[in-house]
C-alpha cells in the first residue's frame, strides 16, 4: 500500500516567502472602467482644490525649506517670517558659540529646541522657554553643548536694527524683566477641552503666548484668525486641517485666514502665539 508523503516542513523564512507568494497570487488587480476613473478623479481634484482654497495664505516653513545665513563663526539662522515687531527664526550654535551682550528692541521669545543654551546663571535646555521685554538686556548668550532654538521677536536678518541692539547692549542699565519657564515646571498647565491641555507664557494685553500640548487622538475645531498667528511644532505631529506640521517645523496663520479641524494621532506639544481672546 502506498501512502502520499507529508510535504517538507518549511523553515520560518522559507514559510513567510510561500505565504507573501500566496497572497500576491490572491490579489488581482480591480481596473475600474473609463467612467468610473473619470469620477474618480474629478472628484480627487475637487477635494484637491477646496483644500487649497481652505488653506489660502498659511505659511508653512518645513525642514527643508529656508536658506541658512551665517551670522557669525559657529552660528548660524534662518530666517521664517518678518512681522511688524521682529522676526521669527531659527538660529543654531556650534558647541562653543557665544553671542555678545545685547538689548533688546522687540519682545523677544525663545525656546531650545536641541541642546543647551547658557545666559549667565540660566542654564536652559530642551523646550525651556525664556522671553525678554522691549529694552531688557542680556549680557551673553553661549552654549557649551551647540543647540538649536527657535526665536520670535528679534531683529536678526535687519542689520541697523542688530547694529543698535549691540550698542546699545554695551550700556548695562536697566532692570532685567526677563522671564523662564522650564519645560519640567508641570504647574500652570489648564485643561481647555478633551485631551488639550494649555500653559499661558507671556501676554501684552493683546496678544498671548502658549504652550498646547494634545493627547493622542484630541481635536480642536477650526476657527479664524483676527490677528497674525504663529505656531512652532516642539514635539509631535499635529494636523492643521489638511496641513500636516511636524516637530521643528513652523506655520503663520495671517489675520482673515482660518484654520481646520486641528487634531493629532500620536500627540503633540506645540507653541502659539496668538490674539488674547482666541
Amino acid at each position: 500500500m502506498t501512502t502520499q508523503a507529508d510535504p517538507p516542513e518549511l523553515s520560518g523564512e522559507a514559510e513567510q516567502t510561500e505565504l507573501s507568494r500566496l497572497l500576491v497570487d490572491g490579489l488581482t488587480p480591480i481596473v475600474p472602467a473609463p467612467p468610473q476613473q473619470e469620477k474618480l478623479r474629478a472628484n480627487l481634484m475637487e477635494r484637491v482644490a477646496r483644500s487649497v482654497a481652505a488653506h489660502a495664505g498659511l505659511l508653512t516653513v518645513r525642514h527643508k525649506d529656508g536658506v541658512w545665513q551665517t551670522l557669525k563663526t559657529g552660528i548660524r539662522f534662518k530666517h521664517l517670517w518678518s512681522g511688524p515687531v521682529g522676526s521669527s527664526v531659527l538660529i543654531e550654535f556650534a558647541p562653543g558659540a557665544a553671542l555678545p551682550a545685547h538689548r533688546h528692541h522687540w519682545l523677544e521669545e525663545g525656546i531650545v529646541l536641541r541642546g543647551g543654551l547658557q545666559m549667565g546663571d540660566l542654564d536652559l535646555g530642551p523646550l525651556d522657554y525664556h522671553v525678554s521685554p522691549p529694552g531688557s538686556r542680556h549680557g551673553g548668550i553661549r552654549s557649551r553643548q551647540g543647540a538649536l532654538a527657535y526665536l520670535r521677536g528679534t531683529s536678526l536678518g535687519d542689520k541697523p536694527s542688530v547694529l543698535h541692539e549691540l550698542l546699545a547692549g554695551m550700556l548695562p542699565l536697566g532692570r532685567d524683566a526677563s522671564r523662564t519657564v522650564y519645560a519640567a515646571q508641570e504647574d500652570g498647565w489648564v485643561e481647555v477641552a478633551d485631551g488639550v491641555m494649555q500653559k499661558r507664557l507671556w501676554s501684552d494685553g493683546a496678544m498671548v503666548s502658549r504652550f498646547c500640548r494634545l493627547e493622542p487622538g484630541a481635536r480642536v475645531p477650526g476657527h479664524g484668525h483676527k490677528l497674525d498667528e504663529e505656531c512652532m511644532m516642539l514635539q509631535g505631529e499635529l494636523f492643521l486641517g489638511d496641513i500636516l506640521l511636524r516637530e521643528g517645523e513652523y506655520q503663520l496663520a495671517p489675520a482673515g485666514s482660518r484654520h481646520g479641524e486641528i487634531y493629532t494621532d500620536v500627540g503633540a506639544i506645540f507653541f502659539v502665539r496668538s490674539v488674547l481672546d482666541d
